[in-house]
């Protein structure tokens, strides 16, 4: 998964004209699945969003979290994070999840933000949306889930082929 942070002052989402959505202080977060992100994903990314220390203290250094200020949340699925521009001029989104997938786990994503106890608004799923965004700062930070730590061998722990005798 892949999560764009913006700390805004405030922020709201509209459909067709209506208002959905609105935060106060806190943070806009985007966020994007990919097809082979599974919960441990959404789990690694909303405690580390929860934690995450990008508001000022009294001397202005990022050391307070969303947690520390009771940050508000909007979370809007935004599968164009995944975009693939490495060829050609038209991106691609072969990454990201087709959204029988990708909404299950977004919902999950949102539901493990609601059990931090800060306050959550969303956007609405495959819907087209007019965002707007008070950036605060500007701060703005991405996060992806793939950079986390993973249970695996590593490869200086397989076994070497043994020479020819």
């Amino acid at each position: 998964m892949r999560a764009l942070l913006q700390r805004v002052t405030r922020a709201s989402v509209a459909i067709a004209g209506q208002p959905v959505a609105a935060i106060d202080a806190g943070l806009v977060l985007l966020i994007a699945v990919a097809a082979t992100d599974t919960q441990a994903d959404a789990a690694f990314l909303a405690e580390k969003i929860a934690g995450l220390r990008i508001f000022p203290d009294s001397a202005g250094r990022f050391d307070r979290s969303a947690l520390d200020t009771g940050a508000h949340l909007l979370i809007v699925s935004q599968f164009t994070l995944l975009a693939d521009t490495r060829k050609g001029r038209r991106p691609s989104f072969t990454d990201a999840a087709p959204p029988e997938l990708a909404q299950p786990l977004f919902d999950h994503f949102v539901t493990l933000m609601r059990a931090t106890g800060l306050r959550v608004e969303t956007g609405r799923f495959q819907e087209h949306m007019l965002v707007e965004i008070h950036n605060d700062g500007p701060v703005t930070i991405l996060l992806d889930s793939a950079g986390r730590p993973r249970l695996r061998a590593s490869p200086l722990s397989q076994p070497t082929p043994s020479a020819p005798a």
